[in-house]
């Protein structure tokens, strides 16, 4: 089902008020509701950002059949497992650090994730992957 940005942005104020007067029937100061309030809205537009770009595939039992290959053990294995032959010919020519990024990411590790596991940062690799899908767009 699709996120409902509206539904949910409604449900949030409702709960954050009913939080508010309980707050204030507590005692609790008016500069202490206001900082929390600012805070929760903040994750709240997080999460929202996440739910509106998040598409639910599905586990990997259910979309893979019996009869598939093993998935890649290692970058080495990514490359060599590419039937396109202009993708692979494009990742064939990149380093050793993108096509290990890459194999993550087909992994389905965010770009968080990856920055912890090899040290790239984030934005560098957004932008390695853009660059990626340019360079292979323009071959087209």
């Amino acid at each position: 089902m699709a996120y409902n940005k509206a539904r949910a942005e409604k449900a949030w104020l409702k709960w954050k008020a009913k939080e508010e007067k309980h707050l204030r029937e507590l005692g609790v100061n008016e500069d202490t509701i206001q900082r929390l309030h600012t805070y929760d809205w903040e994750m709240f537009k997080a999460e929202r950002n996440y739910q509106q770009r998040h598409i639910d595939i599905g586990t990997f039992p259910d979309i893979a059949s019996d009869d598939s290959p093993a998935l890649p053990r290692n970058a080495k294995d990514f490359l060599n497992n590419i039937e396109d032959e202009r993708l692979y010919r494009l990742l064939r020519e990149v380093d050793s650090q993108t096509l290990q990024m890459l194999f993550l990411k087909s992994l389905g590790y965010t770009a968080k994730e990856i920055e912890q596991r090899i040290g790239m940062p984030e934005s560098m690799i957004h932008n390695r992957i853009s660059r990626l899908r340019k360079k292979y767009k323009k071959d087209l």
